[in-house]
C-alpha cells in the first residue's frame, strides 16, 4: 500500500494524459509532419522527432526530479511508466491511421506522417514504442545527474538546439563576415553538422559547469582592479560591444534587434507601472500611439504635416505630449485597483485607436489613411535610412530609459512605488502620497512609451492606426512577465524571447504564435516569478516554500 502510495498514481496519471495530449497533438494538426524534413543536427536530429520525443523526456525528467531524492529508484520507475503508456497510446495512433482510414476525419493524419514517426521502418509501431521509452529513461536519467553537471548539461542542450534552428541565418552571417568555407565547415542544408554540433554541446556544458565551480567567471576582471573601476571597464566593454554590434548582424538581425530594442523601450516603462507600482495598465498602447502620431504630425512633409520640424526637434515634445497624456489618465482612475483599473485603460487604449481611425480626426491625422511622408532622423547631411543606422537612435533611447529607471527604480520614488505596491493603505499609513506617486509612474512610464513611439514612426516613415492595437499592449505586459516584473534585465530578456525569437524563427509560420502561447503558460505554471525576477518578486513569490521549508 505504500508502495503505491509512494508511486502517486493519480499525479502519474495526469502527467500521463498530458503527455499524450500533447504528443497526439503536435502529430494531428501537422506539426510533425512540416518539420519531418528539418533537421536542427545534419542526418540525426529532426524538429518532428524533438517534437513527439521531447514532451516525454521533459514530464519523466519532472516525475524524477519531484521524487524525494531516497526514492530515486521510484522516480525512474515513473519514468519507465511514462514512457511505457505513451509508447502504447502512439502505437495504437500508428495502427489506427494504418488500418482505418481516419484521414476522412483528421487531415493531417497522413501515410507521411507515419513514416516520420516510425522512423520509414515496417514494424514501425513497435520503434517508435521502444523509443519513446528511452526517451522517458533518458529524462529520468538526466535528473538523476547531479544539480552542477545536470545544469551544464542542459545550457549546453539548448545552445546545440538554438543554434541549429537559427542554422540558415548564422551560415548567412558566417560567409558574409568569414568565407564559405568556414560555414559550409559548421553548417549544411540549413542544420549543424554533426561534429561542430558535438564541439558546441561540449564547449558549452563544460564551461557552464567550470562557471558553476567557480574555476571561471568569477566576475573578477583584473587583480588589482576595485568594483568600482571593474564595473567601469565591464561597462566601457559591453558599451563597445553594442556599438559594433550591427557590424556582425547585418540589416535583416539588425532591423530584428530594432524591433527587440523598441519593445524594451515600451517594457521599461510599464515595468515601472506595472512592475513596481503594481497599476495594471492594459491600455499602454494609447502613448505609444501618441507619440508616434505627435512625431509625424510635427515632421511630416505630406498635407498633414504642422511644422516640418527636425526629428530631434520633435523628439522631447513628442515625450512630453506622451507623460502630458499619462498624467490625464492618471488623474480618473486614482481610486482605482486591480481588474478595475485594467478594464479603464483597456478602453482608453481603444478610444485612442478608435479616434485615431475615425472621421472626426481624419482632417488632422489622415483616419484609415494615417499619416505619410515623415522623414527619417538626419546627423548633418545624413539620412539615418539603414536599420544598421536606425540601431544607434534606438540605442540612445534604450540607454536614456535604463539610466533614468535603474536611478528612479533605486531612489525614494521606487521604494515609494513598491511599498504602494505591495498594500495601498499600508503605504498611505506610513505617509506616502498615493496621488502624486500614482501620478508620477503613469508620467513617466507614458514617457517612454511616447519615446518608442515617435522612434517607431521616423524609422518607418508612415504610421496607421492599425498599428496600435491591443495586441502591442499585450506584448507588452507579457514580456515583462516573463522576463520577471520589476526587473530590468528581465525586461530586456523577455522583449527577446517574445518579440526577437518569432521573428527569428518565421519558417515555423502559423505555428509561431502556437508556441508563442505554449510558452507563456508553460513559464507561468513552472518560473512565475519569469526568467529573471527582481529578488523582491522572488521572495515573495517563494516566501511561502521557504516558510515550509522551515517548517
Amino acid at each position: 500500500m505504500s508502495f503505491f502510495k509512494d508511486l502517486d498514481l493519480r499525479k502519474l496519471g495526469m502527467q500521463l494524459l498530458v503527455t499524450s495530449i500533447i504528443t497526439l497533438s503536435v502529430s494531428a494538426i501537422g506539426m510533425v509532419e512540416l518539420f519531418g524534413g528539418r533537421y536542427v543536427i545534419t542526418g540525426l536530429f529532426t524538429m518532428a522527432q524533438i517534437l513527439f520525443l521531447g514532451p516525454t523526456a521533459f514530464f519523466a525528467y519532472r516525475a524524477v526530479r519531484e521524487t524525494p531524492g531516497s526514492q530515486k529508484w521510484l522516480g525512474l520507475l515513473k519514468a519507465l511508466l511514462l514512457g511505457v503508456s505513451v509508447g502504447l497510446v502512439m502505437f495504437a495512433f500508428v495502427w489506427l491511421a494504418q488500418n482505418f482510414n481516419v484521414r476522412s476525419i483528421f487531415i493531417n493524419i497522413s501515410p507521411r506522417l507515419i513514416n516520420i514517426l516510425t522512423f520509414e521502418h515496417a514494424g514501425g509501431g513497435t520503434t517508435l514504442l521502444i523509443t519513446l521509452i528511452g526517451a522517458a529513461l533518458a529524462g529520468g536519467a538526466l535528473a538523476m545527474v547531479p544539480t552542477k553537471l545536470r545544469n551544464a548539461l542542459l545550457l549546453g542542450a539548448s545552445i546545440t538546439l538554438l543554434v541549429g534552428l537559427l542554422s540558415e541565418i548564422l551560415s548567412e552571417r558566417l560567409r558574409s563576415l568569414f568565407s564559405s568555407q568556414l560555414s559550409s565547415a559548421i553548417f549544411a542544408s540549413k542544420a549543424l553538422l554533426l561534429v561542430p554540433a558535438i564541439v558546441l554541446f561540449t564547449l558549452a556544458s563544460a564551461i557552464s559547469f567550470l562557471r558553476q565551480s567557480g574555476r571561471i567567471g568569477t566576475g573578477k576582471i583584473g587583480p588589482d582592479l576595485k568594483p568600482s573601476q571593474a564595473k567601469i571597464v565591464r561597462t566601457a566593454l559591453i558599451s563597445l560591444f553594442l556599438l559594433v554590434l550591427p557590424m556582425l548582424l547585418g540589416s535583416y538581425l539588425t532591423e530584428v534587434t530594432n524591433n527587440i530594442g523598441l519593445f524594451f523601450l515600451m517594457g521599461l516603462g510599464l515595468n515601472i507601472v506595472v512592475g513596481l507600482a503594481g497599476l495594471l495598465d492594459l491600455g499602454y498602447v494609447a502613448f505609444f500611439a501618441i507619440g508616434a502620431y505627435t512625431m509625424a504630425a510635427l515632421t511630416s512633409t505630406g498635407h498633414l504635416g504642422l511644422a516640418e520640424m527636425s526629428f530631434w526637434v520633435a523628439l522631447p515634445i513628442c515625450v512630453a505630449v506622451a507623460a502630458f497624456a499619462g498624467l490625464i489618465l492618471g488623474m480618473p482612475v486614482l481610486r482605482m485597483r486591480g481588474d478595475y483599473l485594467a478594464i479603464v485603460t483597456l478602453g482608453f487604449g481603444e478610444i485612442i485607436r478608435i479616434l485615431a481611425l475615425s472621421d472626426l480626426m481624419k482632417p488632422y491625422i489622415g483616419g484609415a489613411q494615417g499619416i505619410l511622408n515623415i522623414p527619417k532622423p538626419m546627423v548633418g547631411e545624413l539620412a539615418l535610412i539603414r536599420p544598421e543606422q536606425m540601431y544607434y537612435v534606438i540605442l540612445i533611447g534604450v540607454a536614456i530609459a535604463m539610466f533614468m529607471s535603474t536611478r528612479v527604480r533605486d531612489s525614494q520614488i521606487g521604494r515609494r512605488w513598491m511599498a504602494m505596491r505591495e498594500d495601498e493603505d499600508v503605504a498611505e499609513a506610513m505617509g506616502i502620497n498615493l496621488v502624486n506617486t500614482k501620478l508620477l509612474a503613469f508620467t513617466i512610464g507614458a514617457g517612454f512609451s511616447g519615446l518608442a513611439g515617435a522612434i517607431f514612426a521616423s524609422k518607418l516613415g508612415s504610421i496607421f492606426p492599425h498599428s496600435f492595437n491591443l495586441l502591442i499592449s499585450i506584448n507588452v505586459l507579457s514580456l515583462i512577465i516573463v522576463g520577471g516584473l520589476g526587473s530590468i534585465p528581465g525586461t530586456l530578456v523577455g522583449a527577446i524571447i517574445l518579440v526577437g525569437l518569432p521573428e527569428l524563427l518565421r519558417e515555423f509560420a502559423e505555428f509561431r504564435w502556437l508556441a508563442y502561447g505554449v510558452l507563456l503558460v508553460t513559464m507561468m505554471l513552472s518560473r512565475p516569478e519569469g526568467f529573471i525576477p527582481s529578488e523582491v518578486i522572488k521572495r515573495e513569490l517563494h516566501a511561502g516554500d521557504e516558510a515550509e521549508q522551515a517548517g
